[in-house]
């Protein structure tokens, strides 16, 4: 954890809260935006074994290790360390871009009401090029990332987790790149470990025909109605991601239902 000299009274503190693990790659550019916007920044790693440690120790960073249950849970954890009540809340994959920088700074002079919560414009990237969808989220999506911890906070969900608890939102001008998925093997990796915390966190009706079916309509969506064919191969990645993710989630909660298996 590293707190930050910037003390100008007119402005609310602000805390960042950024989750990392083996987050070498884009370190650094997503560390360096996020050191002018913040007044505290809270660093919790969850047992990087890459470059990690080494390049948040160059910015005079030292995370805590906090062992990984669910991202929901990182980022309340990550939270619950901040000293200032309003916390930006970024995934180590995530860059702001400098408008957003910008209007984060200006935002900090008009942040009164903690009802309000603030939204980011977040373009995905996969396999290094931009894409229109990657399931289950069309590009861009609107997280809300910006709150203040009295009120709000991540609501537990094992996958696709969100901050809840804030009445009404507002989206912050700019955009940020959440540059995902940056080798085909990653894609297959992650698509693994993500069907399997969903069937083992949440309750997923367990249909082999679903499994053989649904897979059809999900690349449909995805790849033909959502418009990934425009992004030619990396499109089609995007395509044959929703239809592994929707096989795999029915046919993993089909196997465990029938034979006691964890996924």
């Amino acid at each position: 954890m590293r707190l930050l000299s910037r003390r100008l009274d007119c402005m609310e503190k602000l805390t960042v809260c950024l989750l990392t693990f083996n987050s070498a790659r884009l370190l650094e550019q997503c560390v360096k935006p996020l050191l002018r916007v913040a007044d505290e920044l809270v660093v919790v790693d969850s047992g990087s074994s890459d470059a990690t440690l080494n390049i948040l120790s160059r910015y005079g960073i030292t995370p805590v290790i906090n062992d990984y249950t669910t991202h929901s849970d990182q980022m309340n954890f990550a939270i619950s360390l901040s000293r200032n009540n309003w916390v930006l809340c970024v995934d180590s994959d995530e860059i702001l871009d400098e408008l957003t920088i910008n209007n984060i700074i200006n935002i900090k002079n008009a942040l009164t009401d903690e009802t309000v919560a603030y939204r980011i414009s977040r373009y995905w990237k996969v396999l290094n090029k931009p894409v229109r969808a990657i399931y289950p989220v069309s590009s861009p999506d609107f997280p809300v990332r910006l709150f203040n911890k009295r009120r709000v906070s991540f609501n537990g969900a094992p996958v696709d987790d969100k901050p809840i608890g804030f009445e009404s939102s507002r989206v912050i001008e700019g955009h940020v790149s959440h540059d995902t998925f940056y080798s085909i093997h990653e894609v297959f990796d992650k698509l693994n470990i993500y069907t399997s915390r969903l069937c083992n966190y949440k309750s997923i009706q367990p249909s082999l025909l679903r499994a053989l079916i649904s897979p059809y309509f999900a690349f449909v969506k995805w790849y033909l109605i959502k418009g990934s064919w425009r992004d030619g191969g990396v499109g089609l990645v995007a395509g044959v991601y929703a239809f592994l993710y929707t096989f795999l989630k029915y046919f993993k909660s089909w196997y465990h239902s029938r034979y006691r298996e964890m996924p």
